[in-house]
């Protein structure tokens, strides 16, 4: 089966999720209070319980580290432009949530959107995406390119390393060069002076150690929460990835992209983003919206691969894309087919 037919979707379908894009700014506000009240609480929790056990601190990091998600699709709404009619609100809303996030506001939108864009467009995998190489492009490396392809798609890296690297490394760079980004470089670097002044503001106030402590739990426990979403929302085996010459906007937003079907309180937690396939057909819809977009859309789930937590697990062993069967295949699968290819040649 060709997992990879470029869909053709009944007009109407696609055009009655342009009615959820509409903002409603009390539902904004609403968000507002219900996401930044307990990440301040448990913040300050967490710096108190600092004087009793670090092991406390860490649970309601870890804890916290959801509110900041929630924070952090706040940003991701008002980068797309939606979330609240009134831009001015929308962007200031929006700049606060990076600085919180420590994910810049301007560059990573401009980046995100490019995502978007090119979603599953194998031209473009270096922006906006977790690199993944082709099983031809993995046969061409040499031994020692493999080992690092093999490391970078370990565990460790992958989730642990990697989301570190994310937050203050990537993040702080302006790693794109492409002409559209050379107005983003300069608000990437008022960004991180911002956030070097707010961070040792409050290291002195608050005392270096104990800061450190506090935040940056909060920020690694986010950013691996954030790296693991983006992971089970288009690493899955039956995912879209194709060169742009065959490359199709709707199958990819729908095969690209899975329902991440999460308990209730994860999915308020993480802003419904887990309802990822109808995102990507329409961006525009505000993460408020989507579970309604998808009650009244069921069709979309036809097209879409949905995953519960525990089958989504299976996903850590995806690593290549098999591009003569059209889906990412493990180390293992690749070790069977290669050794077999070798033989018959």
């Amino acid at each position: 089966m060709n997992r990879n037919l470029n869909l053709k979707i009944d007009i109407n379908k696609l055009k009655n999720l342009s009615k959820f894009t509409k903002t409603k700014n009390s539902k904004a506000i609403i968000q507002i209070i219900n996401s930044f009240g307990p990440f301040i609480a448990l913040w300050i929790l967490m710096y108190i319980s600092l004087s009793y056990s670090y092991w406390i601190t860490l649970g309601l990091g870890i804890l916290n580290a959801f509110f900041l998600v929630r924070i952090f699709i706040i940003q991701h709404d008002c980068g797309h432009r939606t979330w609240s009619s009134n831009k001015a609100f929308r962007n200031i809303t929006g700049y606060v949530c990076s600085l919180c996030s420590a994910i810049p506001y301007n560059y990573w939108a401009k980046s995100h959107h490019l995502h978007h864009s090119h979603n599953g467009q194998l031209e473009m995998r270096d922006i906006g995406d977790i690199t993944t190489l082709t099983v031809n492009e993995y046969q061409g490396l040499s031994s020692w390119g493999k080992f690092k392809y093999r490391l970078y798609r370990s565990f460790i890296v992958m989730f642990v390393l990697g989301p570190i690297y994310y937050i203050v490394i990537h993040n702080r760079l302006p790693l794109i060069n492409m002409d559209v980004f050379k107005g983003e470089k300069r608000k990437l670097f008022l960004h991180n002076l911002l956030l070097i002044g707010i961070f040792t503001g409050l290291a002195i106030w608050l005392g270096i150690g104990k800061f450190l402590l506090t935040h940056f739990t909060v920020l690694f426990f986010f950013a691996v929460v954030a790296v693991w979403f983006f992971y089970v929302q288009h690493q899955h085996e039956e995912a879209y990835k194709q060169w742009i010459k065959n490359w199709n906007y709707l199958t990819a937003a729908l095969k690209g992209s899975t329902y991440y079907k999460v308990p209730a309180v994860f999915n308020w937690l993480t802003g419904n983003i887990g309802i990822h396939h109808i995102h990507h057909l329409n961006p525009a819809i505000p993460n408020y919206n989507l579970k309604k977009a998808l009650k009244e859309n069921q069709w979309v789930n036809e097209y879409t691969t949905t995953l519960g937590f525990f089958e989504s697990l299976k996903l850590m062993k995806n690593k290549l894309w098999d591009e003569s069967t059209q889906r990412m295949i493990t180390f293992k699968e690749y070790k069977q087919v290669y050794s077999l290819v070798r033989v018959n040649s």
